[in-house]
C-alpha cells in the first residue's frame, strides 16, 4: 500500500532534513511540497503546490485534489515544516492506520527543546467532544483515501475561509470514520511555542482573533447540525425557589493556601454596595499556609463572612462549590470569585443580581480584565467572550475552552446539577449543562480583575497535567454532545 506525502514548506531551517527523512521512509511513493507564501523549496526537483495560506479553505481543498490525483491509498500530511519523521516508526503508523480503518490518524512525537535536549510529547486521544479548534494533532496526519474522496465534494459547501480549512476537513473526516491517535513517537519537532500554559490560556479569546473566531463558529455550528447535536436557544423555566434563603446573594470563594491574596478577595466581596442583603461564603479547603487564621480573624470582624472548613478532605474546587451552595447560609444567587482575583468596583454584585431579575436566567456571566499581581492590565486585556450570542451561544460553547467570569448562578437550579469534584474545568462542565436547558445572561462590561501570577494553578502546567485537563474537557463535551443528540431525537431527559 503506497502513501503520498505532503511536506509543508515555509522556509523553516529543518526542511531539507525533513525531506530526506521522508525519502528514506519505505512506502512513500510520492512527495509534494505545499509551499506557503513563496518560500524556497528544499529541493528544486520537488513537485510543488503554492498556497497563500496553509489553513485557508481553498488551500486545503487544492491539496486534497493533488493527493486524490495520485494512486496512493493513504496520504501523509506533514503539518509542521520543521517536523522530521522517523523512517523506522512511520511505516508502523501507516500500517496501523490501514489496520484500524481510520479516516484520520495522528501520532505522538518527540520535542526538541531550545537547550538541545529531547523529551516525549504524548498527545490526547480524540473523541466526539474533541471539536475544539485548537486540538493538537502534532506534526503530521495520515488520511485515508476513501474517506478523503468521500468528504472532498462537501468542501465546496464549506464555511471555511481564511482560517478554517483544516478544521473543516478534520470535522468532516470525523463524520466519515474513526479519528485515532497512534501512541508512539513517529517524528520529532522543535518546540514551536515555548510559552508557559498560563500565557497561552487566553489566545483563543484575544480580541485580535475576532475574524478567526467567527469563521470557526460557523464551521463548528455546521458540524453540530450534521451530527444532530445543534440546539435551539434554550427556554426552560428555572427550578422553583422552594425553601428559605437568608440572603439574596452569596459570593462564593473556594480557597486553599492563598494567604497572599485571599484577604484582598474577601475585602473586594465585602465592599459591594447593594440594596439587598448578601454574604460571602469562603470554603477553606484545609489550608496550611496561614489562610485559615486570616479568614477566622476576618469572620470575627464581619458577620457577613461565612468561613466554612469542610469535614471532607478529598474536595476539589468543584466539591468546595457543592459545600457552599448546599450550606444553609447560601443565598438564592451564588456569584463566583476566585481567591486570587478581585471585583472591579463596588457594584459588581448588584449588576449580576440585576441581570438575573431582568433576564430570568439560570446563569449570568460577566467579563474580566487580565492583570498582573499589582493589578496592571496585561495583554490581551479585556476578555468579554463576544463569541457568545443569545442565538448560538449554547452551541458555540462546545467549541471553546471557557465562558468567562464572574459567573453568577441561580442556586435552586444549580443544586439540581452540582459541580464535578475536580479542580479544573468544573465551571465549564456546569455551564455546558446549564446552557443545554436554561438561558444564560451576559454582561460585556469588565466586572472582574483576573490576576495572572506565579501562584495560579494553571500558570505552568506539566504536559501530563495539561493533557489530563484537555481530556477532561473533551470528555465533558462528548457527554454533552450525546445528551443533546438524544434530546433532538426525543429521548433526552
Amino acid at each position: 500500500m503506497s502513501t503520498a506525502a505532503v511536506l509543508t514548506v515555509s522556509g523553516a531551517p529543518h526542511e531539507r532534513a525533513a525531506l530526506a527523512a521522508l525519502r528514506a521512509t519505505p512506502g512513500i511513493s510520492s512527495i509534494v511540497a505545499a509551499r506557503v507564501g513563496g518560500a524556497a523549496l528544499p529541493d528544486d526537483s520537488l513537485a510543488c503546490v503554492s498556497v497563500p495560506s496553509l489553513w485557508a479553505g481553498p488551500s486545503v481543498a487544492e491539496l486534497c485534489d493533488v493527493l486524490l490525483r495520485t494512486a496512493a491509498s493513504r496520504f501523509l500530511w506533514c503539518l509542521s515544516p520543521a517536523g522530521i519523521v522517523d523512517p523506522v516508526a512511520l511505516p508502523r503508523l501507516l500500517a496501523a492506520a490501514a489496520d484500524a480503518g481510520a479516516a484520520l490518524m495522528y501520532a505522538d512525537f518527540v520535542d526538541e527543546r531550545p537547550d538541545g535536549s529531547m523529551g516525549p510529547h504524548p498527545l490526547v486521544d480524540y473523541q466526539p467532544g474533541s471539536i475544539r479548534d485548537d486540538f493538537d494533532f502534532g506534526p503530521l496526519l495520515v488520511l485515508d483515501r476513501a474517506a478523503l474522496a468521500r468528504v472532498r465534494p462537501t468542501l465546496e459547501r464549506s464555511e471555511a475561509g481564511a482560517f478554517g480549512g483544516l478544521y473543516e476537513l478534520r470535522l468532516r473526516l470525523s463524520e466519515a470514520g474513526p479519528v485515532l491517535r497512534f501512541p508512539e513517537p513517529v517524528a520529532r519537532r522543535p518546540v514551536h511555542d515555548p510559552r508557559a500554559t498560563g500565557q497561552k490560556n487566553f489566545d483563543y479569546v484575544d480580541p485580535r482573533q475576532r475574524a478567526y473566531q467567527v469563521e470557526m463558529e460557523r464551521i463548528a455550528t455546521a458540524h453540530l447540525t450534521r451530527i444532530g447535536a445543534l440546539l435551539a436557544p434554550p427556554a426552560s423555566p428555572l427550578v422553583p425557589e422552594t425553601g428559605f434563603f437568608p440572603v439574596a446573594a452569596s459570593v462564593v470563594i473556594p480557597v486553599r493556601n492563598r494567604v497572599r491574596t485571599v484577604a484582598g478577595a474577601v475585602r473586594s466581596a465585602l465592599a459591594q454596595r447593594t440594596e439587598f442583603p448578601f454574604n460571602v461564603i469562603v470554603v477553606d479547603n484545609h489550608s496550611e499556609d496561614g489562610t485559615t487564621d486570616v479568614l477566622a480573624e476576618m469572620a470575627r470582624a464581619d458577620a457577613r463572612l461565612v468561613h466554612i472548613i469542610p469535614a471532607r478532605r478529598d474536595l476539589g474546587i468543584g466539591g468546595c462549590w457543592n459545600e457552599a451552595i448546599q450550606a444553609a447560609p447560601c443565598g438564592r444567587i451564588a456569584v463566583q470569585l476566585d481567591s486570587d482575583d478581585l471585583y472591579d468596583g463596588e457594584h459588581v454584585l448588584a449588576r449580576n443580581v440585576g441581570e438575573f431579575e431582568r433576564a430570568h436566567s439560570a446563569l449570568v456571566i460577566g467579563s474580566y480584565t487580565i492583570v498582573d499581581f499589582d493589578l496592571e492590565p496585561i495583554p490581551p486585556g479585556l476578555i468579554d467572550h463576544r463569541e457568545w450570542t443569545d442565538d448560538n451561544g449554547c452551541n458555540n460553547a462546545l467549541r471553546i475552552a471557557g465562558l468567562g467570569a464572574p459567573r453568577a448562578y441561580h442556586v435552586p437550579t444549580l443544586r439540581t446539577i452540582g459541580f464535578p469534584n475536580v479542580s479544573f474545568g468544573e465551571d465549564y462542565a456546569v455551564v455546558l449543562r446549564l446552557c443545554r436547558e436554561w438561558r444564560v445572561g451576559r454582561i460585556f462590561d469588565s466586572l472582574y480583575w483576573c490576576r495572572r501570577w506565579e501562584g495560579n494553578t494553571d500558570s505552568a502546567l506539566p504536559l501530563e497535567t495539561s493533557n489530563r485537563y484537555h481530556t477532561f474537557k473533551d470528555r465533558v463535551r462528548s457527554i454533552e454532545l450525546a445528551a443533546r443528540q438524544a434530546l433532538n431525537r426525543g429521548h433526552g431527559s
